[in-house]
């Protein structure tokens, strides 16, 4: 079954910055945006490294107003192999070019945060920004047992911007 990516982009004004993620989980209840899964760690990452409770779409949105970061996934449709979430089991794949493309275009993008090594690999093989800095964060799926979370909170504070108080 061909799946149309869900959530397009987020950007907010003056985006600076770029999160790119590979696809949507499968649809399951309770998702309402990127890295819904409960199993997923990223949200809960976040809520540490800036200590703010991220729990509705909404919130998670003023933070990436506030922070200046932009949103999407490389994959804009695909099929699953295997019925499964796993970015190996992603076929038939048809790439968020324009989308990504358009958010380079019409904002100063500083930095571009990939969620996994696959993720910055296609984004390489595909794109060629020059003055853009590359970040590879730990994956934030619980698959990705190489790290603990409290080294993937560390490695994601290291990275991210700081949110400035008003």
């Amino acid at each position: 079954m061909i799946e149309t990516h869900p959530y397009g982009s987020f950007v907010p004004p003056q985006a600076k910055f770029l999160i790119l993620g590979s696809f949507t989980g499968k649809p399951e209840a309770g998702y309402d945006w990127f890295y819904s899964n409960k199993r997923n760690q990223f949200w809960s990452i976040l809520e540490i490294v800036y200590g703010l409770k991220l729990d509705t779409k909404k919130s998670k949105q003023q933070l990436f107003t506030k922070l200046r970061i932009a949103i999407t996934d490389i994959i804009y449709q695909c099929e699953r192999k295997k019925g499964i979430n796993l970015d190996a089991d992603l076929i038939n794949l048809v790439y968020n070019t324009s989308g990504i493309e358009k958010i380079l275009g019409q904002n100063e993008i500083e930095k571009v945060y990939f969620t996994s090594r696959y993720v910055e690999n296609k984004f390489r093989r595909l794109f060629k920004p020059a003055t853009v800095g590359l970040i590879t964060l730990p994956s934030p799926s619980p698959r990705y047992a190489a790290m603990t979370k409290e080294e993937k909170i560390r490695k994601y504070r290291e990275a991210f911007p700081k949110l400035k108080q008003q």
